[in-house]
């Protein structure tokens, strides 16, 4: 058969059709017509110990981020964000400034984060979390007094957080030291506390024995079990306490560093 036009040897229309469109093809699109960036967010997917990341930002802060699943692919992410926060979030190939190094360090609490669309409640609690230090856990009772929210408050906060890992929810847990893992599994939480060097199994023991708090008994000061001084005890002179009340009565006081509750 003829070919006037050669679209055989150049493969033709039916080619064109088959070659998939550029990762980021409908960002230059709106480039190219003129849509000012600001009526729209950009994602990238990025890798965590927990697996895959969604992150949307504006060009002025991060506006959310989940955890890739099954049931959450790109496009089921790109709706779940129009429904979220009202705005298209377009697929680019390079994601907020900031958010890479946030993700391999664990701090990301000075990454600008829009939390528009939340409840006075929520945002207090969420910034609370992002206080928590990298490889480090606070109770809910801590979090609600730093966001000066009642206890109620925290968990219900926690399970509605729309920036996972970013904001690091999995570094809360019960008054008993047992982690919370309000928004995501168990083993999701288990993932990002290991990435962190948070030791688990050891977690849990303190947590099955009653042990919320450590003590020095040459410092006779206590703290949070991951805090970076009770980390420093050595095991002969580690004094495990069930409440803060019980630390105080036997003479330690609450370290300045993590800043337990004192009563």
């Amino acid at each position: 058969m003829n070919d006037p036009d050669g679209m055989e040897e150049a493969g033709g229309l039916p080619g064109l059709a088959a070659a998939p469109a550029p990762g980021d093809f409908a960002l230059r699109v709106l480039r190219h017509v003129g849509i000012p960036p600001e009526r729209y967010d950009t994602y990238v997917r990025l890798g965590t110990p927990a697996g895959g990341l969604f992150v949307a930002a504006s060009p002025h802060a991060v506006t959310g981020a989940a955890l890739a699943a099954p049931d959450l692919t790109a496009t089921a992410f790109e709706v779940r964000h129009r429904s979220r926060t009202g705005r298209s979030a377009i697929g680019a190939p390079r994601p907020f400034s900031g958010v890479v190094p946030a993700l391999r360090t664990g701090r990301a609490a000075r990454l600008p984060i829009d939390l528009t669309g939340l409840t006075e409640a929520e945002r207090r609690v969420l910034q609370a979390v992002r206080a928590i230090p990298a490889g480090q856990l606070r109770p809910v009772s801590w979090i609600a007094r730093e966001a000066d929210r009642p206890a109620v408050d925290v968990v219900p906060a926690l399970t509605h957080n729309p920036v996972a890992v970013l904001i690091p929810c999995h570094r809360a847990t019960h008054d008993n030291g047992r982690p919370c893992d309000a928004g995501y599994p168990p083993e999701i939480g288990d993932a990002l506390r290991r990435s962190e060097g948070i030791d688990t199994r050891r977690m849990a023991e303190l947590s099955a024995a009653g042990a919320a708090f450590l003590g020095s008994d040459t410092t006779h000061i206590y703290c949070h079990p991951t805090c970076a001084h009770a980390r420093r005890i050595t095991p002969a002179h580690r004094v495990p306490f069930r409440t803060a009340r019980d630390a105080r009565q036997a003479g330690f006081r609450a370290c300045k560093s993590c800043r337990p509750l004192t009563s």
